[in-house]
């Protein structure tokens, strides 16, 4: 087990590749329009407000500073919306073009990676504030093969997949599974962590843009965490 971190690696999660940006849609476009007139409504609405207080017991500056953040927030909310629904409209087949440009790279998702030799990159992202971490590694029929502690850092981990007498371990799909505990050494969550695996197929299925991984399994675009070009 090698612990690398990106400084030593030479390479990061961060170069992950995402596809070529859109163009804004009329759909866009038109809902800006919409905030922006829903804005000038607003103020035109607080300014009455303010116009019509009574003198003697008029409104708390808080009050407006209220308005004014609980206005900003739906405002971004709706601008996150439409980014998010132009987005799944592309990975749903919109652009296919888009969509096969993903084949050939590798995404990082919570899913099993698979081991031929080469070492696996692990993304283990233990539970914050645990006193310490381990990552367990199982065959696809939940036999465990290895267990070692991990630093408690969302730095990437890299399992070699040798055994502590120089062997390797059997070629196949593992899964890593991050275990965090407390300083009594209680556990406190266990979760899959996100691997690399390589993207043989994209299809359009029922729940949008389905990816074909080198492990044999299906996920949907919005498990995808990362995409970054193959390494080695």
């Amino acid at each position: 087990m090698t612990d690398v971190s990106p400084a030593t690696s030479g390479t990061t999660a961060s170069r992950a590749t995402q596809p070529p940006a859109q163009e804004p849609s009329d759909q866009d476009a038109g809902s800006g329009t919409a905030i922006s007139s829903d804005f000038e409504t607003f103020l035109k609405m607080l300014t009455a407000q303010v116009q019509n207080q009574d003198p003697l017991n008029p409104l708390d500056s808080t009050d407006f500073a209220v308005q004014l953040a609980t206005f900003s927030s739906v405002e971004q909310q709706v601008l996150t919306n439409d980014l998010l629904q132009n987005m799944t409209s592309v990975l749903a087949g919109n652009d296919l073009a888009q969509l096969a440009q993903w084949v050939g790279m590798e995404a990082r998702s919570a899913a099993p990676a698979v081991f031929a030799g080469e070492p696996v990159w692990v993304e283990p992202a233990p539970l914050p504030g645990a006193a310490r971490a381990e990552l367990r590694v199982t065959d696809q029929f939940g036999q465990l093969w290895d267990q070692f502690e991990i630093p408690v850092t969302p730095q990437p981990y890299v399992w070699d997949g040798i055994r502590a007498d120089g062997t390797a371990f059997p070629e196949g799909v593992y899964t890593f599974e991050v275990a965090s505990f407390d300083a009594d050494g209680k556990e406190l969550d266990v979760r899959v962590a996100e691997t690399y695996n390589r993207i043989m197929e994209a299809q359009v299925g029922a729940n949008g843009a389905e990816l074909l991984l080198g492990n044999g399994n299906y996920v949907t675009s919005d498990t995808i965490s990362a995409l970054r070009s193959p390494i080695g």
